[in-house]
């Protein structure tokens, strides 16, 4: 859905995410949300009653649903799905966004959880079920290309781990290095999964 066809609430929430990706939560103020959305300051607090924090939860929840939302995309791209085909369009997507954007932002949940580690409970459980809700359909694309079932949840769970954790090594570095490097390095683990199958091993 385009930013122009969101309604003002889902634009704030959208807003919310881009700020939080950019600047992390404790700099990112509903004034600047509201600025950022277009959207009246007054209209925040009718829809956001819980403030701040209410607001962060969804816009933190949106970015789980798009997360998942993506790996269906990026399978119906690939010509023969892999596992490795998988990993290596999800990391394409943040080498392209730096390539033509550069490293200013990163992902809103892994932000979220840095700025609220010791903060509040319910920020630290919406970015735990956002990310519980990427890792599942990652999970069940690895099972509907022979991974087996009981090794699909925790290599669903590596990858995303070592995506974030590139993320953070390219924004610091300023530089796609570690990006490149976990399709590499990963890539032949994550494609051995289905060839041990396949030969009974």
């Amino acid at each position: 859905m385009a930013a122009s066809e969101r309604g003002p609430r889902e634009r704030m929430v959208f807003s919310a995410a881009q700020l939080i990706r950019r600047d992390g939560v404790t700099a990112t103020g509903m004034r600047e949300v509201a600025a950022h959305a277009g959207a009246p300051r007054g209209s925040l607090q009718h829809y956001f009653p819980g403030g701040k924090e209410q607001l962060v939860n969804e816009a933190v929840d949106w970015a789980g649903r798009y997360a998942a939302g993506r790996v269906g995309r990026f399978l119906a791209q690939l010509p023969e799905p892999t596992p490795s085909g998988l990993f290596a369009a999800m990391v394409r997507q943040w080498t392209d966004e730096y390539g033509s954007a550069g490293f200013a932002g990163g992902c809103p949940v892994a932000a979220a959880t840095v700025d609220c580690a010791e903060g509040r409970d319910s920020t630290r459980a919406a970015a735990a079920a956002a990310f519980a809700r990427w890792t599942r359909p990652v999970a069940d694309a690895l099972t509907g290309m022979g991974v087996p079932a009981e090794r699909a949840e925790s290599l669903a769970t590596l990858m995303i781990s070592a995506l974030e954790g590139a993320l953070l090594i390219a924004r610091s570095e300023r530089d796609v290095r570690a990006l490149t490097a976990v399709v590499r390095e990963l890539g032949p683990l994550l494609d051995a999964s289905v060839a041990r199958q396949a030969s009974g091993g």
